[in-house]
């Protein structure tokens, strides 16, 4: 039986770029998760008729959650729900299954790279029929929603069996349980060349996959192990859990210590690789060499042609402003179409969807293809193997190789974690009140050439978004940007990208952080971090 409930408004429920993210305690609190759901339902015109995909990254308060919303989606008239068995899909395998089933959505239910567990973070975003987040003209009116919402509905009814693949019912709604694996690896075995690389594994060929207890678990092993012959174990951290067992499911050099201090060790595998909490973003690492995101993305757009599914070559090259511009000079040598986005995969896939660009990226570790409309972990880590088959050098040779060819974009991220919001745009306030005076201006030695707060405009749908970060860029190529990021839900997370441009990989120094040092003073020197939040440096340095 279907029931209304009353409720009403709760604060704090406007969704970002990557959905609505909150303390778990928060979500589990009476009325909110249902406040939320129902507010998505309404803002996409409700849900009769409809066929949606349901999953997530298992993180804890997930099962609860999954119930929930298919009692929600059966009250307000859904058709079908499609559900990842125990309500487990990666984020680009729900972006598959939404696009594979020509869905009118699906519910996610991820907090990303964020911690896991009861005093952790939780967190859910709605994807529409493209597979890719929802505009944010629909994230406006989900907001909107929230703030006079009256009532949801409910049906009352026992838990749906999700953790037994096969078809049952709720009510009048048809539920499917799928494995969560099949049809994403079906998917990658057209992309890339799996024959090649069976015979790259037969050889001898040794990697390292941390799946940091998150979801990407069962879909490396199936992939990885089972397809590809790689030694079993070649997955670690593979079983997803709750709280991803106590990990921060973030892949970068800092979460990801065991595999840094592997790969750098005295007989560390040729390849090792790294993903997040929902899959949807890696990191890649060589023998004695980190692979920065910004770099992994110049070299995967630059040797794309090696893998089967791009052959023919690509459309064009987008990425996210704060990413380094090394993936532009490969667009230009190419002879691509480039394109610089605000932060956000929503913001790629009007290009995608448009046919303007193949592969995007950004700069905190997510890169992705025009064949799911998400940024996809696995899929950035099967191209690089692809490539590594192909190529038959080292990744320090391939690195190298393209530094010659491109010039070197050295480039870092630092991140002030969890200021006080005020103190954060106090920083963030200071910089941009100065913009206007710092073209032509001298800053440890260098010459300011602009500055801005980056503002895009779209041009598939000519939309405008302003204030996306603040940008101050030099004479010589060397850069810096400044931007609050909004995935954490405690303070607020201030970060600061870095970039200096060099010949070739001897054009600077190997020691990255050395090579950025007076684009590091020149950001102290203007925005004063330090001196404004009193953090003698960055919590995280990427």
């Amino acid at each position: 039986m279907s029931t209304v409930r009353a409720t009403k408004p709760i604060e704090g429920q406007k969704p970002g770029t990557s959905g609505l993210r909150k303390k778990t305690r928060v979500f589990a609190a009476p009325g909110y998760l249902e406040n939320f759901v129902q507010a998505i339902f309404d803002a996409i015109g409700g849900g009769e008729g409809k066929t949606f995909v349901l999953g997530g990254d298992g993180r804890y308060f997930s099962d609860r959650a999954a119930q929930v919303i298919l009692k929600m989606a059966a009250a307000n008239g859904a058709a079908r729900v499609i559900v990842g068995q125990n309500a487990v899909l990666s984020t680009p395998a729900a972006s598959h299954l939404i696009r594979l089933n020509k869905t009118d959505g699906g519910f996610i239910m991820s907090a990303s790279h964020n911690p896991g567990g009861p005093d952790e973070d939780f967190g859910l975003k709605f994807n529409a029929a493209n597979g890719g987040p929802a505009p944010e003209a629909l994230t406006d009116a989900m907001f909107a929603v929230t703030k006079t919402i009256s009532e949801y509905r409910i049906v009352d009814a026992p838990d749906v069996d999700i953790a037994t693949v096969g078809e049952t019912t709720l009510g009048s709604m048809r539920v499917r349980v799928v494995d969560c694996v099949a049809d994403y690896a079906a998917l990658m075995e057209t992309l890339f060349d799996f024959k090649a690389l069976r015979t790259l594994f037969a050889g001898g060929f040794r990697m390292r996959m941390d799946s940091m207890n998150a979801v990407t678990g069962p879909y490396a092993r199936e992939i990885l192990e089972n397809r590809l012959g790689a030694p079993k174990g070649t997955v670690t951290h593979a079983v997803p859990l709750p709280d991803f067992g106590g990990m921060h499911p973030d892949p970068n050099p800092v979460w990801a210590h065991e595999l840094m201090d592997e790969m750098f060790g005295a007989s560390g595998p040729d390849f090792g690789a790294a993903s997040d909490g929902d899959g949807d973003r890696n990191m890649v690492v060589g023998r004695g060499i980190y692979v920065s995101p910004s770099d992994s993305l110049a070299v995967l757009a630059a040797n794309a042609h090696l893998a089967p599914g791009y052959k023919t070559g690509l459309k064009g090259i987008a990425r996210s402003m704060p990413t380094s511009a090394a993936a532009d000079r490969v667009a230009a040598k190419l002879g691509l179409a480039s394109y610089e986005t605000p932060t956000g995969w929503k913001f790629f896939g009007n290009l995608l969807d448009a046919g303007r660009a193949t592969i995007c990226g950004e700069e905190s570790f997510g890169t992705g293809s025009d064949h799911v409309r998400e940024k996809d972990g696995l899929w950035a880590i099967l191209l690089w193997l692809n490539i590594l088959a192909e190529r038959k050098e080292t990744v320090e040779e391939i690195m190298n190789a393209h530094w010659r060819a491109y010039g070197r974009n050295y480039y870092s991220r630092h991140d002030y974690d969890a200021l006080p919001v005020e103190v954060a745009e106090r920083v963030m306030g200071g910089l941009r009140a100065a913009l206007g005076s710092l073209p032509g201006r001298k800053v440890q030695g260098m010459t300011v050439a602009h500055a801005d707060d980056f503002a895009y405009n779209d041009p598939v749908d000519g939309s405008v978004s302003k204030g996306q970060g603040l940008r101050v860029s030099f004479t010589d190529g060397s850069r810096l940007v400044l931007r609050l990021s909004g995935t954490g839900t405690e303070g607020a997370t201030l970060r600061l990208y870095l970039e200096r441009c060099a010949a070739g990989p001897e054009g600077l120094t190997e020691d990255v952080q050395a090579a950025l040092a007076p684009v590091i003073a020149a950001a102290e020197e203007l925005a004063g971090i330090r001196a404004i939040t009193g953090r003698e440096r960055p919590d995280v340095v990427t």
